[in-house]
């Protein structure tokens, strides 16, 4: 827990949620819901979990990334810049374990975590009194968003999952898991924002607050035909404590709920020793108003919608949907060579509403993995994934320097490393 909270990826692709959690998800970009046989199947299947039998699961994602947002063409040269940020490398572990109860039940429990939204940009206008906010910030320069100093977020969620699963008919199961959420969060440098909030006291660099919140996963395995397995999972919205901290920030009054998502899949033996999935996954942002609302709402309405107020301003964000491919051969016993790919539009469009805010936290639209299995004993597996992502260019209409385009510049690789044990 204190790993997966002190080192938070900035990893994208879903929004904020990971593309995969685990081995063999990592290792075929995100590819899930019908394959993926190892005990961290609550973070994505609940119901695949009497398939992995006895297993324990430990690893790490380490993500290396490089970030760069630019301003250009805003009638003031002073505001025409750019900034990189300075987190570049990040490890997520994670983890899980399942154990079979007589011939039709099984338990366990994963641990997991989302975040993309860390980010430290130390740049600045280098010009006195070009803040946007004197009254909080004095004569200092203003940073990418007017405010003063360091800017950045960073969201830290980690997921707690205990599961259970019932084998109904033979090769057929049901799985459920709780999720039990824990979150931090920060931001720093957004001073320019206060005199449009309810609670302009409650916007930025307030330290670390904490909330915690409760879901429910839910989803079906089935083996349908020798060589073809189905799976489907729903995971219903994990409603969250506020931030009071942010309360002026985030709107809904300080809340920042977790989505609800679902996903359907199917996995295809081809051969003996060849597996292609497929899987559709459809994860409702829009639904949070911290995430869905327009950046321009606080902006033009701010006595009808002010920041932090339900109406007030978000990411701007689209509900969203990922389509992910993934492929298995085993070379041998001991040895398989995984793969995939994955595609999903960036959550939020490239309208005036949306790249101010969106250009801290970037998300890629193509993500591809290749990886491998290696049972070095036949109780004991090394796991390795190597995963890049994609990025389409990200620019728009500036919401705050009127006639300046923004952009943002992202390049991230993640590599996971893992060990796994059978009883």
């Amino acid at each position: 827990m204190s790993g997966l909270l002190s080192s938070m990826s900035v990893q994208a692709g879903g929004g904020y949620f990971l593309p995969f959690y685990g081995g063999e998800t990592s290792q075929m970009a995100g590819t899930a819901t019908a394959i993926g046989l190892d005990s961290l199947a609550a973070s994505t299947n609940p119901g695949k979990l009497f398939a992995v039998g006895n297993r324990m699961d430990l690893g790490t994602n380490v993500a290396l990334l490089y970030r760069r947002i630019e301003r250009e063409d805003g009638p003031d040269p002073s505001l025409n810049f750019g900034t990189t940020s300075d987190n570049s490398i990040f490890f997520v572990p994670q983890g899980g374990y399942a154990r079979r109860l007589g011939e039709n039940y099984a338990l366990g429990v994963a641990m997991y975590a989302n975040g993309a939204l860390n980010t430290a940009y130390p740049g600045d206008t280098g010009v006195p009194s070009s803040n946007q906010n004197p009254s909080a910030c004095g004569d200092r320069p203003a940073n990418f968003l007017g405010g003063c100093g360091k800017l950045g977020v960073d969201l830290s969620q980690v997921i707690v999952a205990p599961t259970a699963a019932w084998q109904f008919a033979p090769g057929n199961t049901l799985g459920i898991s709780p999720l039990l959420a824990y979150q931090r969060f920060r931001a720093y440098g957004l001073q320019a924002f206060e005199p449009l909030s309810q609670n302009p006291g409650n916007v930025s660099n307030r330290g670390f607050d904490n909330a915690f919140g409760l879901g429910l996963r839910v989803g079906w395995y089935g083996e349908v035909l020798p060589r073809l397995t189905l799976g489907a999972a729903y995971a219903t919205k994990i409603h969250m404590q506020r931030f009071d901290r942010y309360r002026g920030l985030l709107a809904g009054d300080g809340h920042f709920d977790v989505p609800a998502n679902y996903s359907v899949g199917a996995a295809f033996r081809a051969t003996p020793d060849w597996k292609l999935a497929l899987d559709v996954q459809r994860i409702e942002f829009h639904e949070v108003a911290a995430l869905g609302n327009s950046l321009l709402n606080s902006l033009q309405d701010p006595q009808g919608a002010p920041l932090g107020s339900k109406r007030g301003s978000g990411f701007n964000w689209r509900n969203q949907t990922n389509y992910r491919i993934g492929t298995e051969f085993t070379l041998s016993p001991s040895l398989s060579i995984l793969g995939g790919l994955a595609y999903g539009k960036v959550p939020g469009d490239q309208s005036i509403g949306s790249v101010s805010v969106n250009t801290i936290s970037p998300t890629p639209t193509t993500t591809a993995s290749i990886g491998f299995n290696w049972w070095y004993t036949p109780t004991h597996e090394f796991q390795f994934a190597y995963t890049h992502h994609f990025f389409s260019t990200y620019d728009g209409p500036s919401a705050l320097v009127p006639g300046a385009t923004e952009s943002v510049d992202a390049h991230v690789d993640v590599v996971w490393i893992g060990w796994a044990k059978r009883f």
